[in-house]
């Protein structure tokens, strides 16, 4: 189960990771064919704004990495429980606010790798 669980925080560090990279190196070349709902005159104009939301990206997939290397196993699960609530509750909002897509694409994995940690 533990090995479940590391392999999930793992995945949820990559693809935030990958979010940074979209958002802060791709967003006026690989973004726009990923969010096809936004006009394609948008992205160039919101290329800052976007690059910051991806830097906070980048800080929740480094909580996420560092928990790995805390030794302690119970504080390495805390730490990672601690990225994965703050990942939750940033895809619950874009949910609520963006689109519901976000919810399955960032918060669903969050929630299932904290649920699996409640029963460890």
């Amino acid at each position: 189960m533990l090995l479940l669980i590391k392999f999930l925080i793992g995945f949820c560090a990559l693809e935030h990771l990958y979010i940074l990279w979209l958002e802060m190196f791709a967003w006026t070349t690989r973004a726009p064919k990923v969010f096809k709902q936004l006009p394609a005159h948008l992205f160039e104009p919101t290329k800052t704004l976007a690059g910051n939301q991806g830097l906070y990206n980048g800080f929740l997939a480094a909580g996420l990495i560092w928990s790995f290397f805390i030794e302690d196993a119970e504080w390495s699960l805390k730490v990672a429980a601690f990225f994965l609530i703050c990942i939750a509750i940033a895809g619950i909002y874009g949910a609520l606010t963006a689109g519901k897509r976000i919810f399955f694409v960032q918060a669903l994995p969050a929630l299932i790798t904290l649920a699996l940690m409640l029963f460890l």
